[in-house]
C-alpha cells in the first residue's frame, strides 16, 4: 500500500530477524520498530568535495578557497569549531533512537540496540560517542540462587569484559512512538519478558515540565514461569561522555536519598566538575513497598568491571557502602551503579521504576562572555544540586505525563483513515525539538533593559521573561540557531504544539530585524565585504553556540543574507499563521509596523516596478547553491503571498493607506507572475530563459501552501488560479515523485521537462525531506490526499526503513550514494501535513488506493 490509510504492519524487513514470540507490555501497534539482531543493508556517505561535479566545482572555485582560508584560521588559530565544517561531515551511525529529556536542558539519546550515543550537555555542540559503561544489567535468582545474569546490550566490547555481553539480538524488538520508547526483551530458557518503557517530559502547551532534563525507564517484568523469581535491573553509568573533559581530573560521585510525602528515591549522583559548563547526573531508582534500592558509589568502567558484577551476581543486590566516593586523578575514570530488586510471583507481573536527571544550570556558549540560566531552574533552583528534587519530581510525575501524551496521541493513532507510517513519522519526526541542540533560557538581567525599550513590541519583554528564549539549531551539522529560512517550514510543530515558543522566537527575530550590526566582514561565496546585519532586514540566524548568540546574530557567512529574497516574506507570512492559530490580538498589532517594515525594505527587488520581486542571479534563498534569475516561482510565489497576508493583516488593523498600497501591488504583481513564469502546465522556476529555467521545482508553490495554511488563498484571497494550482500540482506528483526512482524516494527538487532530474546545481537533483512533507501538505490543502501521502512516504520509507537514519532525518539525499547533513531542521515540516489534515477534513476521508500518475 502506498499513501492510502488503512491497518498494514510496519515494514517487515526491520522486524524480519525476530525470533521471540513476546509482544511486550504496553508496547503500541503503531510507531517504528525493529528488532536489536537487524542490520541496514544499504550504508551511505555525506556529501563531499570529490562529489562536486566537475561543472559545479569550476564555478565555485573562489568559495572553495575562500572558505578553506576561513576554515584554517577558525580551526587552527581560533581553536573553534566551524559553523559548517565542510571536510569533517558526522558518519552515518544507523543506531539512533528517542532522545532522553524535555526541551532547553540538554540530551541524551539511547539508541535503538540500547547505547547511550549521542550526547548535547554543551548547549549546541554534540559529542557522537556509545559509553560501554551505560548499561542496563538484569539478574535473576530462584530459590535463593542467581540463575541468570546478563548486560541488556547486543555488543562485545572489549573493555568491561568481565561482564556478560552479546544479548542475543534476535529475541528483543525497540519500539519508538516519541516522546516515549520501549524495548522487549525476551530472556532466553528464562520464561521472563522485560519491556523497558522509556518516558521523556514532552507534553504539549506545557511551558514547565517540558523543560525538565529527565527521563524515566519504566521496567515491566513478565514471570511466565511457575515459581517466584527475584528480579534485579542494575543501572550503570559512567562519570563523562568519554570525552577529554573526563581525564581532567576532580569528578566524583555521592549517593543520595529523597523522601517526601511518605515516597524516596535513592541514587547516585555523579559530579563532572569542568572549568565551563560543569554539570551533575543523577541515576535513581523509586523505592517502594516490595521494592528494594541499593548502589555502588564508584567502580573503574576502563578495567574488567567483575567487582560490580560479582557484587549483583552474589545475591541480586549492590553494597550500598557509605560515604562519598573520592575526587578522580587526572587521567582516572569512574562510574556508579543504582539496583532495583523485587519478587515477581509464578504467573505474574511487577514493575522496577529507574531513572536518570541531569542538572547544568547555568551554561555560557562558546565566547564565555555571559552567563545564561535554563528554563527548568526556575522550577528547581540555579544551585546545581537540583538532581535529587528532579528525580523524585520524575517519578511522582511520569504516570500524569504519560497520561497527557496519550490523550494528546490518541486522535492520530486510532484514526483508520491515516496510514500506520504517517503516525510515526509524524511523532517521531519531533524528536529535533528536544535534540536539535536546542536551548531554552531565561532572559539574562543585562538584556531586561535593551529589550525593553524595543520600539512598538510591547509584549516583547513580557513574553521572553514569562516563557523564556527558545532556539534550536538547523541541524546537528549546521550549527546555527533559528535558522529562520529553515525555521519557516520547521515552524508548524513549535505553533501547533507549543505556540507561545514560537511567538517568543518571533519576538527574538523582530527585535533582531530592528537591530543593525556594522562589523565589516567577507562573504564566502562572492568575495565581498558587507556589514554582518542591516536595519529592517530578518537575519539568517540569531546565532553560533560556539559564538554568543542573539549579540551576535548571522552567524552564516556564505553569503550576505540581507540581499536574499525570501527571508523577509518568510517573517510576515509566519506572524499571520502563528496570529491564525492563537488568535493573539497583541502579538498581531506588535508585529505589524515590523512587517511593514521588512516589506517596504523588500520592495527595492522589484527593479522594474513590474509587482514582482527578481532574483539577482545568484542563489540568493534558501536553496542556496541553486542559482536563481529574473522573476522565480519560489521566491515570487512567497512575495506574492506576503503581499497578500499584509493586506489581510492592513484589513483586519484598519490601515487603509497600506492596504491601498500594496493592493495594487498584488493586482500588479499576481499579473506579472502568471505572464513571466506560467507556461501552460506549471510555473517555471525562473525566467532567465536559461537552459534550466524551465525545470520543475517541487517547491514552486510554497506560497499557496502558507496562504491555505491561514486560511487564505482562494475567493477574495486568492492569488494563484486554482486551476494552474492543481496542474501545478499533478505535474509535480508525476515527474518529480513518480518519475524518479519509480516514486519510492519522495520529490526531488528539480525535474526536467524531459523527465531526468534538473543537474544544474548541488541541490536541483536532491530529495529535501521537509520540503516534500511541505509539498505533501500543499497536496492535502488542494483535495489531492492521496498523492500527498504517496509523496510524503517515499521519504519516510527511505530515511526510517531503508537508509537508517531514524531519529537523524537529513536535510538532503540524493537517489544514490549520499546525504547531507543529517539531524535537520526542516522536516518538522510534516506538522504542516497534519495541520492540512484537519482544516480539510480529509483525515475524515476513508482510506483510498494507492496514489497512481494523475492526467493533467
Amino acid at each position: 500500500m502506498a499513501g492510502s490509510g488503512g491497518e498494514e504492519p510496519a515494514e517487515p524487513g526491520l522486524m524480519g530477524g525476530y525470533e521471540g514470540g513476546a509482544p511486550g507490555r504496553g508496547v503500541p501497534r503503531w510507531g517504528w520498530r525493529a528488532c536489536l539482531a537487524h542490520r541496514f543493508a544499504e550504508r551511505r556517505k555525506p556529501y563531499g568535495a570529490s562529489d562536486v561535479s566537475a561543472a559545479n566545482a569550476l564555478r565555485h572555485l573562489g568559495l572553495a578557497f575562500r572558505y578553506f582560508r576561513w576554515w584554517y584560521r577558525k580551526t587552527r588559530v581560533e581553536k573553534k569549531a566551524p559553523f559548517i565544517d565542510l571536510f569533517h561531515s558526522q558518519p552515518l551511525r544507523q543506531i539512533y533512537g528517542c532522545p532522553l529529556g524535555g526541551f532547553g536542558g540538554g540530551s541524551i539519546t539511547r539508541g535503538w540496540r540500547g547505547d547511550f550515543c549521542r550526547w548535547q550537555l554543551n548547549p549546541g555542540l554534540y559529542h557522537y560517542k556509545s559509553v560501554v559503561a551505560n548499561q542496563f544489567i538484569v539478574c535473576l535468582r530462584r530459590k535463593g540462587q542467581t540463575v541468570y545474569q546478563q548486560v541488556l546490550s547486543v555488543e562485545r566490547p572489549s573493555s568491561l569484559h568481565g561482564w556478560n555481553w552479546g544479548f542475543c539480538g534476535h529475541y528483543a524488538f525497540y519500539h519508538a512512538l516519541y516522546p516515549r520508547a520501549w524495548t522487549v526483551y525476551q530472556l532466553p530458557g528464562q520464561d521472563v519478558v522485560l519491556t523497558c518503557r522509556q518516558v521523556s517530559p514532552v507534553i504539549p502547551h506545557d511551558y514547565q515540565d517540558t523543560s525538565l532534563p529527565v527521563g524515566v525507564f519504566v521496567w515491566e517484568v513478565e514471570n511466565n514461569s511457575s515459581e517466584d523469581v527475584e528480579v534485579s535491573i542494575m543501572f550503570t553509568f559512567r562519570n563523562g561522555i568519554e570525552s577529554k573533559d573526563d581525564r581532567g581530573g576532580g569528578h566524583w560521585n555521592e549517593p543520595f536519598s529523597l523522601e517526601k510525602d511518605g515516597r524516596c528515591v535513592r541514587g547516585v549522583m555523579l559530579h563532572h566538575c569542568t572549568p565551563v559548563n560543569p554539570y551533575t547526573v543523577a541515576i535513581s531508582a523509586w523505592e517502594e513497598a516490595g521494592t528494594t534500592v541499593t548502589h555502588v558509589t564508584a567502580f573503574d568502567p576502563a578495567g574488567s568491571g567483575q567487582e560490580v558484577w560479582h557484587d549483583l551476581l552474589a545475591d541480586g543486590k549492590l553494597a550500598s557502602l557509605p560515604g562519598k566516593g573520592r575526587p578522580t586523578e587526572k587521567g582516572e575514570a569512574c562510574a556508579a551503579a543504582i539496583c532495583a530488586s523485587c519478587t515477581v510471583p509464578a504467573c505474574g507481573h511487577k514493575a522496577l521504576e529507574l531513572g536518570l536527571a541531569w542538572d547544568m544550570p547555568c551554561i555560557r556558549f562558546g565566547s564565555r562572555e555571559r552567563e545564561h540560566y535554563r528554563r527548568y531552574t526556575r522550577f528547581f533552583g540555579r544551585g546545581g544540586d537540583a538532581c535529587p528534587a528532579l528525580s523524585h519530581y520524575m517519578f511522582t510525575h511520569y504516570k500524569e505525563w504519560e497520561e497527557k501524551i496519550e490523550a494528546w496521541q490518541r486522535p492520530v493513532l486510532e484514526n483508520s483513515n491515516l496510514p500506520p507510517w504517517y503516525k510515526s513519522a509524524l511523532f517521531n519526526e519531533l524528536y529535533f525539538l528536544a535534540d536539535g541542540g536546542t536551548v531554552w533560557l531565561d532572559v539574562p538581567p543585562e538584556d531586561v533593559t535593551s529589550l525593553g525599550s524595543c520600539q512598538g513590541l510591547s509584549q516583547l519583554l513580557p513574553v521572553l521573561q514569562e516563557y523564556g528564549r527558545f532556539a534550536y539549531l538547523e541541524g546537528q551539522e549546521y550549527r546555527m540557531y533559528n535558522t529562520y529560512d529553515v525555521h519557516f517550514y520547521a515552524s508548524f510543530a513549535l505553533a501547533m504544539l507549543w505556540p507561545k515558543l514560537e511567538i517568543s522566537l518571533q519576538y527574538d527575530v523582530a527585535a533582531a530585524v530592528l537591530s543593525e550590526d556594522t562589523r565589516p566582514r567577507l562573504y564566502l561565496m562572492n568575495g565581498q565585504v558587507a556589514q554582518v546585519k542591516l536595519r529592517n532586514v530578518v537575519p539568517h540566524d540569531i546565532g553560533d553556540p560556539d559564538d554568543e548568540p542573539w549579540r551576535r546574530v548571522n552567524a552564516y557567512l556564505i553569503h550576505d543574507t540581507a540581499n536574499w529574497k525570501d527571508l523577509n516574506l518568510k517573517f510576515v507570512l509566519q506572524v499571520y499563521r502563528d496570529y491564525c492559530l492563537t488568535g493573539d490580538d497583541t502579538y498581531l498589532r506588535d508585529m505589524w509596523p515590523v512587517c511593514t517594515a521588512v516589506m517596504d525594505s523588500e520592495l527595492k527587488f522589484d527593479r522594474d516596478g513590474d509587482g514582482l520581486i527578481e532574483n539577482a542571479g545568484f542563489a540568493d534563498q534558501t536553496y542556496d547553491a541553486w542559482v536563481v534569475s529574473g522573476a522565480s516561482a519560489y521566491c515570487g510565489g512567497l512575495w506574492l503571498a506576503a503581499v497578500c497576508v499584509l493586506c489581510k493583516m492592513a484589513k483586519l488593523l484598519g490601515d487603509g493607506e497600506v492596504l491601498q498600497k500594496y493592493s495594487a501591488i498584488l493586482a500588479k504583481g499576481t499579473a506579472s507572475f502568471e505572464r513571466l513564469l506560467w507556461n501552460g502546465k506549471y510555473y517555471n522556476y525562473d525566467s532567465s530563459h536559461s537552459l534550466s529555467s524551465d525545470s520543475i521545482m517541487s517547491d514552486q508553490l510554497a506560497g499557496q501552501w502558507f496562504l491555505r495554511a491561514c486560511g487564505l488563498g482562494e475567493d477574495e484571497f486568492e492569488v494563484f488560479p486554482r486551476s494552474h494550482v492543481l496542474s501545478s500540482l499533478k505535474t509535480i506528483f508525476n515527474l518529480n515523485v513518480l518519475g524518479f526512482s519509480e516514486g519510492t524516494m519522495g520529490a526531488v527538487n528539480g525535474m526536467r521537462p524531459s523527465g531526468v532530474p534538473d543537474t544544474s546545481s548541488v541541490q536541483s537533483d536532491e530529495v529535501w525531506v521537509g520540503v516534500v512533507y511541505a509539498l505533501a501538505a500543499t497536496m492535502i490543502q488542494e483535495g489531492l490526499v492521496q498523492e500527498g501521502f504517496r509523496t510524503a512516504e517515499g521519504c519516510y520509507r527511505t530515511v526510517w526503513e531503508r537508509l537508517g537514519m531514524g531519529f537523524q532525518t537529513p536535510e538532503a539525499y540524493c537517489q544514490r550514494r549520499l546525504y547531507r547533513s543529517l539531524a535537520y531542521m526542516r522536516p518538522l515540516s510534516i506538522w504542516s501535513m497534519q495541520l492540512a489534515l484537519e482544516r480539510t477534513g480529509a483525515h475524515q476521508l476513508p482510506p483510498g488506493s494507492a496514489a497512481s500518475p494523475v492526467g493533467p
